[in-house]
């Protein structure tokens, strides 16, 4: 330690874990906006395989893709194609992927019906039982070590270490699979972006290891030493995101940072293509998310007058979302206008009908 900043990002292991590594977690949370975990229980040939999987059904004609999930439930289940998503800052730059949604956790059923977008049921391709069952089990353990996780962040902060998990239970918790897609020499010698910078909105985003794979799809090193993920820390510099072999990385998102009051920073991180064309690279991220009826504002052990100022004003869990998924274009700009009162048509109908 120098001062109060951390020199390098630490890897702490689930399986000795201890009062220290909460500290050091919560540290390296503020400092960095991320850490390196081990004992996470995810094998390498398990992801390996979910990734043969994933690209498997990523071959899948474009028609049949696009049965799988689509605009009405916002892309928050199954496909999502190219050139769909865009960071808030990107300056109307979609980024050059295409994913796959899936929920892997049960969502609380009255969140089913006041966010069907949100909380839909899983969409999969046919004959896709192999997908399904890799997908759902790196799912499952990744929302599992995320709990364990917001258990130690919050016993670090010197609050009762269920309040994180707490907030969480029944939320609309989600997993994707991700492939950035080749760029063509042209879009290299741009400099284009696989993914622009950005932050998560949710609490916790686990990445269990990306892989890159070369021209005729064969698995490779990174092309360029360069390529990859890469996490900005609360100094502004960059850090590259890969974690060291057998670790994973978890990052902060928006709502816990907004229920920190600032103590744990929100993670910018953006995805760097080679600068060779014909790359590809796939991911995985784990992203838990705030039951859609917490509000989102700083927790009374955070909420001095400045930093509920700061996060003012105060909106629950599920309208926070939804704003956040009409910024990056996944849900229309209408799904606002179903916020707050809805009848204003229904009493111009009325005063229209006494005038008749």
């Amino acid at each position: 330690m120098d001062g109060d900043r951390m020199r390098s990002i630490p890897v702490l292991d689930l399986d000795a874990w201890s009062h220290e590594s909460d500290e050091l977690l919560v540290a390296s949370l503020a400092e960095f906006g991320l850490a390196h975990i081990r004992g996470h229980g995810i094998m390498p040939g398990q992801l390996d395989t979910f990734y043969e999987e994933f690209l498997s059904v990523l071959e899948r004609p474009v028609d049949e893709k696009s049965s799988w999930g689509g605009e009405n439930v916002w892309f928050q289940r199954g496909w999502t194609p190219p050139d769909t998503e865009r960071a808030v800052i990107a300056g109307g730059q979609p980024d050059f992927k295409e994913c796959f949604f899936v929920a892997p956790m049960p969502v609380d059923e009255a969140c089913r019906i006041e966010h069907p977008q949100v909380c839909a049921d899983n969409v999969w391709p046919e004959k896709s039982d192999e997908f399904q069952t890799i997908y759902l089990s790196i799912g499952h353990r990744l929302h599992d070590v995320g709990l364990r996780l917001l258990q130690a962040i919050a016993r670090g902060l010197c609050i009762d270490e269920n309040t994180l998990e707490g907030v969480v239970d029944g939320g609309p918790h989600v997993t994707r699979g991700l492939k950035y897609l080749a760029l063509d020499q042209g879009q290299v010698d741009q400099g284009v972006l696989w993914g622009e910078e950005h932050t998560d909105f949710n609490m916790l985003t686990l990445l269990p290891g990306g892989r890159f794979f070369d021209i005729d799809a064969h698995p490779t090193e990174a092309p360029d030493p360069n390529a990859g993920l890469y996490l900005r820390t609360r100094s502004g510099h960059q850090v590259r995101g890969g974690a060291p072999k057998g670790a994973i990385v978890v990052q902060v998102g928006q709502q816990l940072e907004i229920l920190t009051g600032g103590q744990l920073l929100a993670t910018p991180h953006v995805v760097t293509a080679p600068k060779q064309p014909g790359f590809t690279r796939c991911a995985c991220a784990h992203f838990v998310h705030l039951h859609p009826h917490t509000l989102v504002r700083p927790l009374a052990a955070f909420a001095t007058p400045e930093n509920i100022a700061s996060y003012a004003p105060p909106v629950l869990a599920g309208t926070y979302a939804l704003k956040t998924l009409v910024d990056i274009g996944l849900a229309p700009k209408a799904a606002i206008d179903a916020l707050g009162y809805r009848h204003y048509q229904r009493l111009a109908d009325q005063r229209l009908a006494q005038q008749v």
